[in-house]
């Protein structure tokens, strides 16, 4: 039977600040990528999301951001390639410590916001990414927006690609990311995102905005964690991929 991952962001709260519901949306996904501490997260919160998934059998990889708590990591801030390598590297750490601490094994990374539209489109940013996870910890994949720099960033340097598609967001023809402020850019009705879910995994492509084709190879689904339909979104992709009989498993196994 065919497999694919469904992944999430997940801890990206801070203090006493809860965004998403992270125990509902880790009974339905197989992989969550947990904010670090500097566009959400804390260790707390890290700690508990790191237990709740080791709990319930999901995956777990970092997923570093700007540090911009105040945006939520998507404000495009101005650092060198040097700086986000090394910011990279930090969060990876803090997530690879806190993941020991509450008894899980990190397996990835992904990029999260902001630094991730930069990098997807831009190779020195890409690869400056790659080098990070690389340098921190070889074993580790590396979740990567398909099609894109990042994907090729991943592969040149040597790291274990997993390539990723978004149930709930369009995509423009040149197969980026529709930018949020564009009308229609962020889905959120379930069956919606279900239907288009599917729709590209079985075509084995994005779907644009024009309803064009970008082949792609598809390894992991992602639904936003802090949309205001997340868990139904989610649970909405989960069953229609399952009723067209495509298993739901992580693409780093712990």
């Amino acid at each position: 039977m065919r497999s694919v991952d469904l992944n999430c962001d997940c801890g990206e709260g801070f203090g006493a600040y809860a965004m998403g519901d992270d125990a509902a949306m880790l009974d339905i996904v197989t992989s969550a990528n947990v904010a670090c501490g500097l566009h959400g997260g804390d260790p707390e919160i890290m700690a508990q999301a790191f237990k709740l998934a080791k709990a319930k059998g999901v995956a777990i990889g970092a997923h570093p951001g700007f540090p911009d708590l105040w945006g939520f990591g998507r404000r495009m801030l101005p650092f060198t390639s040097g700086e986000i390598e090394r910011l990279v590297a930090y969060q990876i750490g803090a997530a690879q410590a806190l993941a020991a601490y509450a008894g899980h094994r990190l397996t990835y990374v992904k990029i999260h916001g902001a630094l991730s539209n930069r990098a997807m489109e831009e190779a020195p940013i890409a690869r400056s990414i790659a080098r990070a996870v690389k340098a921190v910890d070889p074993r580790l994949g590396f979740l990567a927006i398909a099609g894109t720099e990042l994907e090729a960033a991943g592969l040149a340097e040597g790291l274990s690609v997993a390539r990723e598609i978004y149930a709930d967001r369009a995509y423009t023809d040149a197969g980026l990311l529709a930018q949020r402020s564009n009308p229609g850019a962020v889905l959120d009705a379930p069956n919606v995102v279900a239907d288009r879910a599917l729709a590209m995994v079985e075509a084995g492509a994005i779907i644009t905005v024009s309803g064009k084709h970008i082949p792609v190879g598809i390894d992991s689904i992602c639904v936003h964690g802090d949309s205001a339909n997340a868990v139904a979104m989610a649970r909405a992709v989960r069953s229609r991929l399952e009723a067209a009989g495509i298993a739901l498993a992580p693409f780093f196994r712990t």
